[in-house]
């Protein structure tokens, strides 16, 4: 490792926002090689998110692009970064990562940035947004055109999807199977696994996180159909703000099954991702995941024991309920298909 006077000399300008906040995010960085002179432009954006946490997700972002421990000058507009960083940090960890005053919001971006910053030789700078320096101007106008894309996207996925995925799940007792119909521009497919032991809400979010980590980057938008309330309604309404409470609910207990919420949470990232209601009869492609779901669990000559269908019931749930249903250590719940 080179010793801290010959480490790489890097510049970087970071910005990020939401419109509204909360909303639809983006984040921007430039990063500058002082010897060189090249530059790096990064971006991204989230579907829900805060001003904050695109703040930090940039300087994020940023940081895990240097591929060797650099020394860095950083300049954001973002006082509750740079302060975080330079003065409160320290009081956070010692804490166990809690405020004075209790609950720290964006836990999970604040130790992925102090991990970076270990790594490092930081120097932060505050600069004033908007004020006519280039480089942040452009990690602005990165952030604002993120933002317009995620925007766009999230349309466009409600529009005209270029991919539908169809999720159902199976199970008797603690053993259950996933199954997900995928239909893109080169037709259909399906993905379908068994996982001991489990929980139906579990399985819902694995399900969800397989699908989509499957699909190639360049995917494009995606429909994503489900009869479960949960996973639609955690994955749209509730991940965000768990994320900013660090990863508790707003009771304050600890967000069940979180390690399955973060992975849905990575493959939804930089994805346009749209939930649609089911109203009605149930799309057949559904239908075939349910008895793709049912199929891993038929017997296969191994002794391997048959179980019902949940039917694709839609499973009601509040945010209050979601957490402590999604952490049940009770068996999967079964029961005869609806015909």
């Amino acid at each position: 490792m080179a010793s801290r006077s010959n480490r790489p000399r890097i510049t970087i300008y970071t910005d990020g926002g939401a419109d509204p906040n909360p909303g639809p995010g983006g984040w921007g960085a430039v990063l500058i090689d002082d010897v060189s002179g090249r530059t790096k432009e990064l971006s991204g954006g989230e579907p829900q998110t805060t001003n904050n946490r695109m703040e930090l997700t940039a300087a994020i972002r940023a940081l895990e692009a240097l591929k060797t421990p650099c020394r860095v000058a950083l300049y954001t507009d973002s006082q509750y970064l740079r302060r975080g960083i330079t003065r409160w940090l320290p009081g956070w960890i010692r804490r166990g990562w809690q405020r004075k005053g209790g609950q720290l919001k964006n836990v999970d971006l604040w130790q992925a940035l102090a991990e970076l910053v270990a790594r490092h030789e930081i120097e932060w700078h505050w600069v004033k947004g908007h004020s006519g320096q280039r480089h942040n101007e452009r990690a602005d106008a990165l952030a604002s055109a993120a933002i317009r894309d995620r925007r766009q996207g999230e349309t466009a996925a409600a529009a005209a999807p270029q991919v539908e995925i169809f999720l159902a799940v199976s199970g008797r007792g603690r053993r259950g199977a996933w199954a997900a119909v995928i239909r893109d521009r080169d037709g259909e497919r399906i993905l379908a696994e068994v996982e001991e032991p489990t929980t139906v809400p579990r399985l819902e979010i694995i399900a969800a996180s397989r699908a989509l980590e499957s699909l190639p980057p360049t995917a494009g938008a995606v429909a994503i159909y489900t009869a479960s309330d949960y996973l639609r309604r955690g994955a749209t309404r509730w991940l965000a703000g768990w994320r900013r409470g660090g990863w508790r609910t707003r009771g304050g207990d600890p967000v069940k099954n979180r390690d399955a919420w973060e992975r849905l949470a990575a493959a939804l990232r930089d994805r346009h991702v749209h939930w649609p209601e089911i109203g009605g009869d149930k799309p057949e492609p559904l239908r075939r995941a349910e008895r793709a779901a049912r199929e891993q669990l038929a017997p296969d000559g191994a002794g391997t024991p048959r179980s019902r269908t949940r039917g694709g019931q839609s499973r009601r749930a509040t945010e209050e309920e979601a957490p402590s249903r999604a952490s049940s250590t009770r068996p999967l719940v079964s029961s005869s298909p609806k015909t």
